[in-house]
């Protein structure tokens, strides 16, 4: 699905362990992986300069991570830059045409911009390239037999959350595009949910939304069938985000597939549904910018 990854760490959040694992990144369709770490400058005198100190640092501890000795076809690069994150990350994902950035974020934040974390939401509006975020206690919690499978596997089997409005028909149409063109062992299978509220009072009987959501869904399998996923669909009467978290856990899922304007008026506007969904998953996210001409 995807080929090209600036995995951009801070170390807290464990992503620069990925570097263990190219083989296995290698044997799921990835050819690139940039690994990038921003510095913030060093403030303490008049003038902000780098931190030469912090950069060396930095350096060894990638260094350890990364193997002198890569899998043939993939090319390992590593950026280590000083300044805002999301400033480098702008920079360095144009410079490598990277197709998808994978951020780590954490549950034990606080419900505020550090949901995702402020370099997060600050780069879903100011780049089109999806963005892949990684709960740290995922990760941390992996041991490495279990990472190096789960990094083979990063975008086997995606799972949409659907329920017939634009965001959920946006994410599948960007899905389809990356798909087109999704190297071998990549992107093999998707879910396709529809989980229709059954707290909330409607006009139409429950029956009757689950026949119209089932029938929705039909071409829409069909599509992507075309382009030879396996694709489930799963339509039921509960409580969306519950629902949507328990198939993700019982269902093998890889990542969940999202899509939104951009993160930065999170609370303003997002849904309850996608918003709860960001917060709660232990599964990765997968956020499509929407498209923008």
């Amino acid at each position: 699905m995807f080929r090209r990854l600036l995995v951009c760490t801070d170390f807290a959040d464990g992503l620069h362990r990925l570097g263990n694992f190219l083989p296995n990144l290698a044997a799921g369709g990835i050819e690139q992986v940039v690994f990038l770490h921003a510095v913030p400058l060093w403030t303490k005198g008049q003038i902000p300069r780098e931190d030469t100190e912090k950069m060396e640092r930095a350096r060894d501890r990638l260094s350890r991570s990364i193997p002198e000795t890569v899998p043939e076809g993939v090319e390992v690069a590593v950026e280590l830059l000083s300044g805002p994150p999301s400033d480098k990350i702008v920079k360095i994902a144009k410079k490598y045409q990277s197709d998808l950035i994978v951020l780590g974020t954490s549950h034990r934040n606080s419900l505020s911009e550090n949901l995702f974390g402020s370099t997060t939401i600050e780069l879903s509006g100011r780049t089109r390239i999806p963005l892949m975020t990684f709960p740290t206690e995922l990760i941390s919690a992996l041991t490495s037999e279990e990472l190096a499978l789960r990094c083979q596997h990063l975008l086997r089997y995606i799972a949409i959350p659907y329920d017939g409005g634009d965001r959920s028909s946006e994410t599948v149409e960007r899905l389809k595009y990356y798909a087109k063109d999704r190297p071998a062992n990549s992107l093999e299978r998707c879910l396709l949910a529809w989980v229709v509220d059954a707290g909330v009072l409607h006009k139409i009987p429950k029956d009757e939304q689950l026949r119209k959501a089932n029938e929705t869904l039909v071409p829409i399998k069909a599509d992507l069938e075309a382009l030879g996923l396996q694709v489930d669909v799963e339509v039921r009467l509960g409580e969306p985000i519950v629902d949507i978290l328990e198939l993700a856990q019982m269902s093998d899922i890889c990542a969940i597939a999202v899509s939104a304007d951009n993160l930065s008026n999170l609370w303003d506007w997002l849904p309850s549904f996608r918003r709860e969904l960001l917060r709660r998953s232990c599964e990765p996210i997968i956020f499509f910018p929407a498209h923008q001409d």
